[in-house]
């Protein structure tokens, strides 16, 4: 009898786990709290993430879209081949040329204009190069040559090294050298080297300001000169050529960063710590607000 009870009770368990089974699955709701965050790969270049803007700005989307943003932070030229190689959604960086080429090349669908800072020319508190004041880059450079000073370049195809070159080849000169190092890093990392090394180097405005937060002794030598101008913008990677692109979230994300609430974020990022901010929103939003 115990036998025939136990055979009972192991059929009807049984018989529980297969009508379970076939009960119909119900897909959480599109706006369901419970449904999986989508995620987003965002290239960016080292500034951004080195300086801390993404940090405080990007909790407000992940929010707003239920999505996870896997931030990949690397040179501008670096960023911008994830996206032509399809391994990236959005791209957000700061070359103008490159992202004009890029946008040619028919990687992109959509380029929008972000925000903006300046490169500053770095130096030691001994100013060995004596460029100090000076608002003349190139010229500024030429001097920094001629003492053959230590400069620390990001040697890395990133915007930063884009703008470095160009400003040499505005000065005339090719820089070579053992005063000359190129270091294949991004912009913290240089700055740590430059400051090591008592060295001058080019960097964005906001990262060299992050920095003086974690001590410093590079000051800025150079500044105000106009092709110092640093303008970001973001990139929608092309779905036709990379069916893996999360399209969908890519646009939201660009709608996103440009809207006028986030420029506000972006605005007020840095103005605590150093009354100013550390970028200045320039969107389409935001200029016709």
């Amino acid at each position: 009898m115990q036998r025939k009870t136990s055979l009972v009770v192991l059929l009807l368990a049984a018989l529980s786990v297969v009508l379970g089974a076939c009960q119909p699955v119900t897909a959480p709701a599109a706006g369901d709290s419970a449904a999986a965050p989508a995620r987003l790969i965002l290239a960016t270049t080292t500034s951004t993430q080195d300086s801390g803007l993404l940090d405080v700005i990007l909790p407000d989307f992940e929010q707003q879209a239920n999505a996870d943003v896997n931030v990949v932070a690397v040179g501008t030229g670096q960023a911008l081949q994830l996206g032509a190689d399809c391994n990236a959604d959005v791209v957000l960086v700061h070359a103008r040329a490159h992202e004009d080429k890029f946008m040619a090349d028919g990687n992109g669908v959509r380029r929008d204009d972000v925000m903006y800072n300046d490169f500053v020319i770095l130096g030691p508190p001994g100013d060995p190069a004596g460029v100090k004041g000076m608002t003349d880059s190139a010229a500024a450079l030429a001097m920094i040559a001629a003492a053959q000073a230590p400069f620390i370049s990001r040697g890395d195809n990133s915007g930063t090294h884009a703008k470095e070159l160009s400003l040499w080849k505005a000065a005339g000169i090719e820089p070579a050298g053992a005063w000359y190092i190129s270091a294949g890093q991004g912009m913290g990392a240089v700055l740590t080297m430059a400051n090591e090394q008592q060295a001058y180097t080019l960097s964005d405005r906001a990262t060299y300001l992050a920095r003086t937060l974690e001590g410093t002794e590079l000051e800025i030598a150079v500044e105000g000169d106009p092709v110092l101008f640093n303008p970001y913008g973001v990139i929608v990677v092309n779905p036709e050529k990379c069916t893996n692109v999360n399209a969908d979230l890519a646009n939201q994300f660009a709608d996103w960063i440009i809207s006028a609430p986030t420029q506000e974020l972006i605005a007020a990022f840095g103005q605590e710590e150093f009354g100013q901010s550390l970028f200045i929103p320039d969107s389409e939003a935001w200029r016709n607000k």
